[in-house]
């Protein structure tokens, strides 16, 4: 199961230096031809927000996967070892319920229904549904983790 994750591990790396990559060049692109030509480019602007929307969600199912999000632990903290690794499972299974419910079935949900209405963005004439995908990805990418994930 380690080579697998890490296997994953290493093709979200990647991917998430290549969205951010493409953001960087595009983002200069974009400078570029608004200040110094007379034709500003009209597809920087929505490529921009698609791969922000896509290192967004990616990144933070990485970072679920790491076992290294945000987390106000404060109070967990303050109280016995048995009680933290109660609230540790209780917050294990909130995060699992959200990932599947929310993501999984929801984001699957707005893929189909934006794949039924053949809706397309507006600069890029591509189709909604390849940007939503993220997101039933990303859910199923934190169950993953969630459920091979080993306690310390």
């Amino acid at each position: 199961m380690k080579k697998i994750r890490a296997s994953i591990d290493k093709i979200i790396e990647w991917a998430l230096i290549a969205i951010l990559g493409i953001m960087v060049i595009n983002v200069l692109w974009q400078v570029f031809t608004r200040f110094f030509t007379a034709t500003p480019s009209s597809f920087t602007d929505e490529l921009a927000r698609y791969l922000m929307i896509w290192l967004g969600i990616l990144g933070a199912a990485y970072v679920a996967g790491k076992n290294e999000h945000v987390a106000i632990d404060f109070f967990a903290k303050k109280v016995s070892a048995s009680k933290q690794k109660l609230i540790s499972k209780f917050i294990s299974v909130a995060v699992l319920s959200f990932a599947f419910f929310g993501m999984v079935v929801g984001g699957s949900r707005l893929v189909y229904i934006t794949t039924k209405l053949e809706q397309f963005s507006p600069s890029l004439k591509i189709p909604l549904a390849v940007v939503y995908g993220v997101i039933p990805l990303s859910g199923l990418l934190i169950i993953f983790y969630k459920l091979t994930h080993k306690e310390k």
